[in-house]
């Protein structure tokens, strides 16, 4: 198994309309108000700050529901996925929204030679996209190049100290199982599921992905010639990433049950160009 794009993009074509019908995605909630947004825009929606009139770019969107969110704050936003699927849901939300965003299919890699250099002011990636990526001095570049001077990158992801832990442990001990750092060959996992509610069965369950190191993403943007304004590292998650260690806070965050200060989940990072 080495062709790892056709294997994720099966796991994703065949995973995206079950993730667009479950209330994990909470679709009807922004199909009947015109001002929901998604638990991970509000999460770090002080963050943002003003983004009223930004030409945004949202990097591996998927069925579109942050993209969705970052439009209704005022940015004029497209979005990038690789899965026909997923941007098949993300169009039909932002039809039935009446929002105007332009999705394109393609790799991440290939999102210069689609949009063009230099076109965006805000470069937004949500929780869960970094590690579909192989190489993270690649899209330290790739986001430099679609930032227009003075442009900036938000990003929000899972922790890779997360990432490295054993989420199958009965005892839910916090034991690092898999590689922090970056690795040539990426980790294959099978899962029957996902990570939203959902009774649909699935038929292509494996997946290949990368963990990047947080000092491996700092250098690739600082390579890349961004300036790091924001690093704030956080003790919850948008999803139960441990299952049976973690409780679920009133915004729809899960937190470690038993002392969560000892491993980060997530963090918010921001760059600015020039």
């Amino acid at each position: 198994m080495n062709d790892y794009r056709a294997v994720n993009l099966a796991n994703w074509d065949e995973r995206a309309p079950a993730h667009a019908a479950s209330s994990g995605y909470a679709l009807q909630q922004f199909r009947d108000d015109p001002g929901y947004l998604s638990e991970v825009v509000r999460f770090d929606r002080a963050r943002l700050g003003d983004i009223a009139g930004l030409r945004g770019l949202h990097l591996q969107c998927h069925i579109g529901t942050d993209t969705l969110s970052l439009h209704r704050l005022g940015a004029r936003m497209s979005g990038l996925d690789f899965s026909g699927s997923a941007l098949a849901e993300a169009r039909a939300l932002a039809e039935a929204a009446g929002a105007e965003i332009d999705y394109v299919q393609a790799d991440a890699y290939e999102a210069v030679e689609r949009f063009g250099a230099g076109r965006f002011e805000l470069v937004y990636t949500g929780v869960g996209a970094l590690c579909w990526l192989p190489d993270i001095a690649r899209w330290g570049r790739l986001v430099a190049d679609l930032l227009a001077p003075g442009g900036r990158l938000f990003l929000r992801e899972g922790h890779p100290a997360l990432w490295a832990i054993d989420d199958e442990r009965p005892d839910h001990l916090l034991v690092p199982e898999y590689p922090y750092f970056e690795t040539a060959e990426p980790v294959m996992y099978e899962s029957k599921g996902t990570y939203v509610p959902t009774e649909a069965q699935f038929q292509h369950n494996w997946s290949a992905s990368w963990n990047h190191g947080i000092g491996e993403i700092i250098t690739a943007l600082l390579d890349a010639g961004l300036r790091l304004t924001q690093f704030v590292e956080h003790r919850s998650v948008p999803w139960q990433a441990l299952p049976g260690a973690m409780i679920c806070d009133a915004d729809g965050e899960w937190r470690l049950t038993d002392r969560p200060e000892r491993l980060p989940l997530t963090y918010t990072l921001q760059a600015v160009k020039g």
